[in-house]
């Protein structure tokens, strides 16, 4: 069993940056793949961004690339999403996902555990 548990939400102005945590415990956190998705209210959960165990492959939706940046640390179990120029069009919970199979991952239906969310408003 993995213990996924996301912070770092809030309430930003657009233009502004904020960013999310994701520690993962209860297997090596070296050898999960780990991804961000989001739903904003009445939409589906969307793809963000992805980095495999290692850290050497990331991927990334259009929508966001450019703005975001998904890295992590592995000594520290934790997994980041840094979120820079943010838009009103970003505003959503934000889960993060572990997959045990190590791999950077765009598909939600590949992910193992899933965190209970944050949420992230964007304000004019």
């Amino acid at each position: 069993q993995v213990h996924v548990v996301e912070s770092g939400g809030g309430l930003v102005q657009a233009g502004g940056s904020l960013r999310l945590s994701c520690a993962a415990s209860g297997r090596t956190f070296s050898t999960l793949g780990m991804g961000w998705f989001r739903q904003a209210p009445g939409k589906e959960r969307e793809f963000v961004a992805t980095i495999n165990w290692g850290g050497g492959t990331t991927y990334y939706a259009d929508s966001v690339k450019g703005r975001f940046t998904i890295s992590r640390d592995n000594a520290k179990n934790t997994m980041y999403l840094q979120m820079n120029s943010l838009k009103l069009e970003d505003t959503a919970v934000y889960y993060c996902a572990a997959d045990l199979a190590g791999w950077a991952y765009t598909a939600p239906d590949e992910y193992d555990y899933w965190g209970q969310g944050t949420q992230v408003t964007v304000s004019s």
